[in-house]
């Protein structure tokens, strides 16, 4: 059964990672899908060489019989975060869904160094990050509204005990807390316009840099690599809360996949229902 059929979505940083896994997913379930990412194969790659455009997604989620409309969009800048959502608005009169978990600075090359010794580059990168957050928020809430309502989704990163631990990096540490903070305290508000907002909070996803990064099996081990998940694990649980007609109640609030995976009753895509340890060092996400 196809839960979200006629649905329109907006997935950003689609062109890899949680976003990819959750397009594939919204796809399945009958959305269609508009994946805004910077990496098109018309422009420039990651500099690390990581894998993944918006076509290649799009194209992916087509293969599984779904739609989806690539859009190379630069989520860190307005004019064209504006033109996406006039788009969407243009072509299709409403947006129901929105997730993000575009990210634009890069973090583990510097995990260890020094604050002071960082640059000033990285730190751009991460005010950039922060706007893509608030800025389709705005715009997808404004047009949500217009249509009857919708839900956001923030991927994020937190432990489950204590939402605000340190992370482990700085930066890293300080774009999270604001995706919180944003989260939690615009949901209230939200809810006025019929939108509901939530962060999303994976385990150890086998996103494509994590792949990379696992180049030995005592790496593997120390990550605890065997309890990780797939991208789609997240995905349906992005699925599952958009087909919840009560979702609303949850404006505002942090959620981890797993836990919605016993609320809802869905699993990974090997049928099992991965639990992350924590007192593993989290890493490449």
């Amino acid at each position: 059964m196809k839960t979200l059929s006629g649905k329109i979505a907006i997935v950003g940083g689609g062109s890899r990672g949680a976003a990819r896994g959750i397009a594939l997913a919204l796809g399945d379930a009958g959305a269609t899908v508009y994946i805004a990412a910077r990496t098109s194969r018309n422009g420039p790659k990651p500099a690390d060489g990581a894998p993944g455009t918006v076509e290649d997604t799009a194209e992916e989620v087509a293969a599984r019989g779904g739609v989806a409309i690539p859009v190379r969009t630069d989520l860190a800048d307005d004019a064209q975060v504006e033109a996406l959502f006039r788009r969407v608005s243009e072509e299709q009169g409403r947006l129901d869904i929105l997730t993000n978990s575009a990210w634009g600075a890069d973090f583990m090359p510097v995990w260890s160094t020094p604050y002071w010794k960082l640059g000033s580059q990285i730190w751009r990168d991460t005010l950039d990050t922060m706007n893509t957050y608030w800025q389709t928020t705005v715009h997808a809430t404004s047009l949500m509204q217009k249509s009857g309502g919708g839900i956001i989704m923030h991927v994020t990163d937190n432990y489950p005990v204590d939402v605000s631990a340190y992370r482990g990096q700085i930066l890293h540490d300080v774009a999270h807390e604001f995706i919180n903070r944003l989260v939690r305290g615009l949901g209230k508000d939200a809810k006025k316009a019929k939108v509901a907002i939530v962060g999303l909070n994976p385990g150890f996803m086998r996103t494509e840099r994590v792949v990379m990064a696992m180049k030995t099996e005592e790496i593997k081990k120390q990550f605890r690599f065997d309890r990780s998940e797939s991208v789609e694990f997240i995905g349906r649980a992005a699925v599952a809360l958009a087909a919840d007609p009560k979702v609303i109640r949850k404006s505002g609030e942090l959620l981890w996949a797993a836990d919605l995976a016993d609320e809802y009753g869905f699993t990974d895509t090997d049928g099992k229902v991965p639990r992350f340890d924590y007192s593993a060092v989290a890493c490449c996400s």
